[in-house]
Order: structure tokens, then sequence, then C-alpha cells
């Protein structure tokens, strides 16, 4: 690849002949030219600039300087990568495209990258209209500032690209883990020795010898990192670029692993302006946990019943009794909970046929805990869960907290008892529920929430 930058300073770029750019070029793995642009004019003050047509503070750099400047430097590239080669000028400018590591990636396939380090009010606009014609012409920012020139940004450029190149960087891996990789994260951070610094230790993980353990820590690490710093990251990571375990992750730090990617989710109390939502979430998702024999005329009366609006409006009225809480995905309701609380320490379970299984006092019941089947395994349900639990936790009765929940599920629901069991439930015992007419066998889980006395 070759490499060349036009400045009115080019003792800026001496930079690059440092580090492992400098080494590159001295390998033959990059050729590197600078040029003076003041070489290209031809009045005896080297005038690169005038003021700007049509009034306005600053001074233009010209357009007919540039032009003979380029023409020369494009022909260096001609002779150097072949006629056939692909040239990318490359002009930066605040009000360029932003250059992020997907660009650097593009830019490192070029045969010859040609930077133009304008000046002042900038290069007349008319030099990248002019050459868009004969080359790729990319005009780049590299943040959202203003600096007095392009050389900063142009060696931010020449390393960024340079990096990538075959033979630069001594371990390949490095490239793959690094920020902005193939990943699309924030490096994790990374320790080396002495283990024990100024009272700081290194995490044992990294001490521990075990690879695997290793590489989910850095990998949870990198997911914290980016979510804190770079939520637009995350958010335009790929269901492909997710990993086994990042599920988890993602959803304690609030994003919801769905089939087109993390999406943010948030989790909370519901209020009088969800109950239409939640009636029509209740109806979509209630039949989805209902054994295939159960009529659907019997489905439909339990909803009617049980998870009409009118019945939402009072769940949320009686705050003593119920607690609701709403999943909330890209602006609409993709899951709810609905937990029936004891109004005294010494109530047995809210269901009477559950008293012999359910033993502890007091005790709360997860009646409902349903996501929309189109986001199904993408950790809603355990963001709903932990949620849930945790309100729970934090409620009193008679001064007592509670001690635990109980929840009962289809017995034939195999999906739901895996996930509870996964989850921390323990199987107690079953009980009959009834759906329409019809006496249903349930699978009766319990989690506890106070340890039980040794």
């Amino acid at each position: 690849m070759r490499i060349d930058v036009v400045t009115i300073f080019p003792e800026y770029l001496h930079a690059l002949r440092l580090s492992l750019v400098g080494k590159a070029v001295e390998g033959g793995v990059l050729a590197l030219g600078v040029h003076d642009l003041r070489d290209w004019t031809t009045d005896r003050h080297h005038t690169v600039d005038d003021t700007p047509l049509g009034g306005g503070a600053g001074m233009v750099m010209k357009p007919d300087v540039w032009g003979r400047a380029l023409e020369d430097v494009l022909a260096l590239g001609v002779s150097h990568c072949g006629p056939e080669g692909r040239t990318v000028l490359a002009i930066p400018t605040p009000s360029g495209e932003r250059l992020d590591q997907r660009r650097v990636e593009d830019l490192a396939g070029a045969d010859h990258l040609v930077i133009a380090c304008g000046r002042y009010e900038g290069i007349d606009s008319r030099v990248a209209e002019h050459y868009a014609r004969r080359v790729e012409v990319l005009e780049y920012s590299i943040g959202d500032y203003v600096l007095n020139g392009g050389e900063a940004a142009a060696l931010v450029l020449v390393e960024a690209v340079a990096r990538l190149l075959p033979g630069v960087v001594g371990n390949p891996e490095s490239l793959a883990e690094e920020s902005h990789g193939a990943a699309g994260l924030l490096e994790y951070p990374v320790y080396t020795r002495p283990p024990l610094w100024r009272g700081l230790a290194v995490p044992d993980v990294l001490l521990s010898g075990h690879h695997a353990r290793i590489a989910r820590w850095r990998r949870d690490r990198a997911l914290e990192r980016t979510s804190a710093r770079r939520p637009d990251m995350v958010a335009a990571l790929t269901a492909s670029q997710l990993e086994r375990g990042d599920r988890e992750v993602l959803t304690r730090l609030g994003w919801a692993a769905t089939p087109a990617g993390p999406r943010p989710l948030a989790v909370r109390h519901a209020t009088g302006d969800d109950v239409a939502h939640l009636a029509e979430l209740a109806a979509e998702t209630f039949p989805l946990a209902c054994p295939d024999h159960l009529p659907a005329e019997d489905v439909a009366a339990f909803v009617r019943a049980n998870l009409s609006p009118a019945r939402f409006r009072e769940y949320l009225a009686d705050a003593g009794r119920y607690l609701v809480l709403v999943a909330e995905l890209d602006g609409e309701l993709a899951g709810y909970t609905l937990s029936v609380l004891p109004r005294a320490a010494d109530e047995p379970p809210y269901a009477a046929d559950v008293e012999a299984v359910v033993t502890v006092r007091p005790v709360a019941e997860l009646s409902k805990i349903y996501v929309r089947e189109a986001v199904h395994g993408s950790g809603i349900s355990q963001a709903l869960m932990d949620a849930t639990l945790a309100a729970l936790a934090a409620r009193t009765v008679e001064g007592q907290p509670l001690v635990g929940v109980w929840l009962g599920t289809n017995a034939r629901n195999r999906r739901a008892h895996t996930f509870y069991a996964r989850t921390g439930w323990e199987l107690v015992g079953t009980r009959h529920f009834t759906v329409g007419g019809r006496v249903e066998d349930d699978a009766v889980f319990l989690r506890r929430l106070v340890a039980s006395p040794s």
C-alpha cells in the first residue's frame, strides 16, 4: 500500500516515522510520502489561500494549487500500484462523515491513499467535486470538534489504516480483540504484573489459568463497558455477533437480546395508561402457556374473567394486594407480571389448594409472568422475574418481610418448568387450576426471599 499526505506543514507528520508505522515503512510493508503543498505554488510568496467568494471570515485554500499537487501525487500511486489499483482521496474536514473502524478497515484494502490536509476555512469545494470523477473521495471527520488543520486527522487515519496491514502489528489476534473490532464492543479492562498495586488487586479469574472463564469474564466486562460508555454500539450489534452467555449479562444491563439484536429494555410498575395494552398483551400471551388440548373457548373465557381491562384496573387500584410490572421494548409492552400479596402475615396462599405444599408465611403468589412469543428467549422473562422478586423482597406485611413467592404452571409446560428450575425455583408439589370450565393440573414452584433458619 502507498500513502501520500499533502500539507503546508510537513514537519507535523514526522511522527509517522516512529513506532509501528515507521517500522512498516522501513520494512517495505508501507510506502509513505509527505509533501509540502507550497512546492506547487507559482508565486514568490508561495500563496496557497485566498478570500472566500461571497464574503465571510477566514481564508480558503486555492483549487489551482491543490490541482497541480494532486495530479503529481496521484501519478505516484499509478507508478507504484499500477493503473488498476484502488485510489482514495481522503480530505479531513469537520463536515465529513465520522471515521470509524469499519471505514478504516475498508480503506486498508485500498492500494493508494492520498490525504489532503486543509487549513483555514478548508479547501475549495471544487477540488473534491472534480476528483470524485476520477477516484474515490472521502471527506471524513475524527470527531465533533474543530481543529486548526487536517494534519492531526491525517495522523489518526494513517496510524489506524497502517496497523491493519499484514505484518505491521506483531500479534494479529490483538486486532480481533481490541475496541471497535469485529466483535463490535469496546475492549475489556487489561492488567499486568504486579498482581497487587497500591491496594488494587488484579481480578482473581485472570490468575486462575482457566481460559474459558477468563474469556467469559473479558466478554462480560466488554459488554458492561460498552453499555455504559457507548450504548449506541450495543444497539448496533446483530444477533450473529452475540455469544452464548451474553443474554444474561445484557439482561442485567437493561437490554433484550432479540432476534434483531440487542434492544433497550425497561421494566417498570404498570400505570393506568397501560391498562388497554396490558389486556391486549395478556390475551395474546396467556394461551401460549395452555396445553393444546384446552379448548379455545375455555381459554377465552378465562381471559375475559381475569385479564380484561376492567380487571387490570382493579389490580392497579389495589396496590396492597396486587403488584403489576411491565417490560417495555422499543416503546411497546413486551411482557408483564402479576403478583398477589397477602394482607396478613399469617394469611395462607391465595389459592386454598396450595396451602398443603406452600407452608412458608408470609408468602406471595406470582400469578402471571408472560412475554410475547416473538421475543421468547431474549432475556425479557429473566428481567421481569428479577425485578418482580426484588420488588416483592422489599415488601412487608404487618412489619414482616415476605418469606417466599410461589407460582403454579401447567404440569405439561416443560419450557416453563426448565426456566423456573434454572432461575432458582423449587418444585414443591401440585395443585388443580381451573381454566374456563376445565380443571388442569399445575406444578407448584416456590422461591424463597428470606433464607430458612439454620
